[in-house]
């Protein structure tokens, strides 16, 4: 059974944890933290490729080390250099690292200063209410950590959409190889596109007598068969993932795909518009009697009911029957819309591809622009730009923006606001710059007043054009700092500023109300990546699937310009 490219990720992830926890050099943490972001959103399966032969040692972020560390963990299922470093740590002390809202800075600091070494000694220091009074952790960190500790061993942390996708694609080419499969399409939040999925559920249309989900059973990654039928199954991949299979004949298709794609209460409402109607909507088909009236298509289902089609990302019941019942469905954005890319890392900083790599790679995907933005000095991470530094790329960009042809690379930078709300870099190096995206990367736990006020000062900057990462979250990993995000953007919109939707599925910041919200207050928002290494550019779809949940159409994202008008909009008055 041959490891997936997650879990080598998960392996490599894990170790940096350990490596945090020991107080390990945090470039060699940082090593392992960017080849398991790299090797999770890699496309082909570097297993296969050892098989074939193939060399991992070329691959940006990999090199020889690490494409040894590769090989061994494919081979044997393991890494020795991580089972020594839990040997080293108390077993309990890894469990912690089980629980949302702790990292491992924060179990190295409750082990040092409370002697926390496992769940017993954390929910005694939680009963005595003595982990607030930390450094850096506060009341609100410790409500969190609480609620953590509730879900371990429940099951209830749901996985990242672009990890799901990983483990979604290898099975539906599974399935889509029987010859007795007609059309297989996953449903659910998955097509939703919701930030995080709960399960899998894969509909499958074929002909009556099939052997689907025998078929289905003998997938290899499967842990467990919970139950299996012949039109119905489910099981547990070894990822923890549980995957529902539902088996209908062609005329159902339609009927089925609506029911199963959701969400409940989207499709509670539609019933209720169906009785209204005096027809029946069931996972059947729409009946009016004993007659099947559609069901073929989801299309068919919407119009049974005089209604247009509603997009699966609107499905949530949050106005987008009444809105599609006045003819009011927003032209939602698409990737197509997209003429560039607001937020990519270089080489210079922690990003790892050279300037004209990525620009290479942009241009591919047909856009017009692409923005670096390597982080300003003040993070502790390796070659953080410095003045001088950042005007030595300045002239490298110009240098590089003459020789090339159909796409342009735009002077930016990731620069950090400070506690005071000071920028991190000079204003005379910042308007050498086309224009800065800025960003909160410590000092996550001040109230939100005194948070949204460090940001509000820092907009007053005429050099600031666009707010990264809005709540500064990490998926499953880190809670969002505290803000008042509506009084921000419309601080933004007295001031010319912008805020991101950034694509990075371990962000995905702004969420969906987020993009909403910005909606309705008229503020554009840009769409950017984050990337790191150039296969993070493909980001750019999960991008557009919040987007889309929040009902944003072209004219709400700011990187839909053209290079030209973009210009034009990032001219602070």
């Amino acid at each position: 059974m041959s490891m997936n490219n997650n879990e080598i990720a998960d392996i490599f992830s894990h170790y940096a944890d350990l490596l945090e926890i020991e107080e390990a050099n945090p470039f060699r943490v940082r090593a392992y933290r960017n080849a398991a972001r790299f090797i999770s959103s890699f496309p082909k399966s570097m297993a296969e490729m050892l098989h074939a032969g193939e060399d991992l040692d070329e691959l940006p972020t990999i090199g020889k080390d690490l494409a040894a560390k590769i090989k061994t963990i494919v081979e044997t299922g393991s890494l020795p250099q991580m089972e020594s470093s839990e040997a080293k740590i108390p077993s309990a002390l890894v469990e912690l690292l089980s629980i949302e809202g702790l990292g491992p800075k924060r179990i190295r600091a409750l082990h040092r200063e409370l002697g926390i070494s496992n769940l017993d000694d954390l929910k005694r220091a939680l009963r005595r209410k003595t982990i607030r009074h930390l450094k850096g952790f506060g009341e609100k960190t410790e409500h969190r950590i609480s609620e953590g500790l509730t879900k371990v061993g429940t099951g209830v942390q749901r996985m990242s959409i672009a990890r799901a996708e990983n483990i979604a694609k290898p099975l539906i080419a599974y399935l889509e190889a029987n010859t007795a499969t007609q059309r297989v399409t996953i449903a659910g939040s998955y097509r939703r596109r919701r930030e995080t999925v709960g399960d899998l559920d894969i509909l499958v249309t074929a002909e009556a007598g099939n052997t689907i989900t025998d078929y289905f059973s003998a997938y290899e990654d499967i842990e467990e068969i919970i139950s299996l039928g012949q039109t119905r199954a489910r099981v547990r991949l070894r990822s923890g993932l549980a995957v529902d299979l539902r088996v209908v004949p062609a005329a159902s298709y339609g009927a089925a795909l609506q029911y199963l794609t959701g969400s409940r209460s989207h499709s509670i409402v539609m019933r209720k518009i169906a009785i209204a109607r005096d027809l029946k909507l069931n996972e059947y088909g729409v009946f009016r009697g004993k007659t099947r009236i559609a069901g073929h298509t989801e299309e068919d289902v919407y119009a049974a009911l005089s209604l247009p089609y509603i997009e699966p990302e609107l499905r949530e019941n949050t106005g987008e029957l009444e809105a599609a019942s006045q003819d009011k469905l927003p032209q939602l954005v698409s990737l197509n819309d997209i003429r560039g890319d607001l937020h990519c890392h270089s080489n210079a900083s922690d990003g790892h591809e050279s300037l004209e790599a990525l620009a290479s790679a942009a241009r591919e995907k047909g856009y017009e622009y692409l923005s670096i933005n390597d982080h300003s000095q003040h993070l502790t991470i390796a070659h953080g730009l410095d003045k001088n530094r950042l005007l030595k790329q300045i002239k490298a960009i110009d240098k590089l923006n003459e020789k090339l042809d159909g796409i342009t690379v735009l002077k930016s930078i990731e620069v950090d606001i400070l506690d005071d709300g000071s920028l991190d870099l000079p204003d005379a190096v910042l308007k050498e710059l086309d224009f800065t995206v800025c960003a909160i990367h410590y000092k996550f736990n001040l109230p939100e007043d005194k948070q949204t006020e460090r940001i509000l000062r820092a907009m007053d900057n005429p050099c600031f054009n666009i707010l990264a990462h809005p709540h500064g979250r990490l998926i499953n990993r880190r809670q969002p700092y505290r803000i008042n995000l509506e009084r921000l953007m419309r601080g933004a919109l007295d001031r010319g500023c912008y805020l991101e939707a950034n694509a990075h599925p371990d962000r995905l910041d702004l969420d969906d109300e987020g993009c909403r919200l910005a909606r309705r207050l008229g503020l554009k928002v840009a769409i950017s990546t984050d990337s790191h290494v150039m296969t993070d550019l493909d980001y750019m779809r999960f991008g557009i699937d919040q987007a889309r949940r929040g009902w944003l159409e072209k004219q709400d994202v700011l990187n839909t310009r053209s290079l030209k008008e973009l210009r034009q909009l990032l001219k602070r008055s």
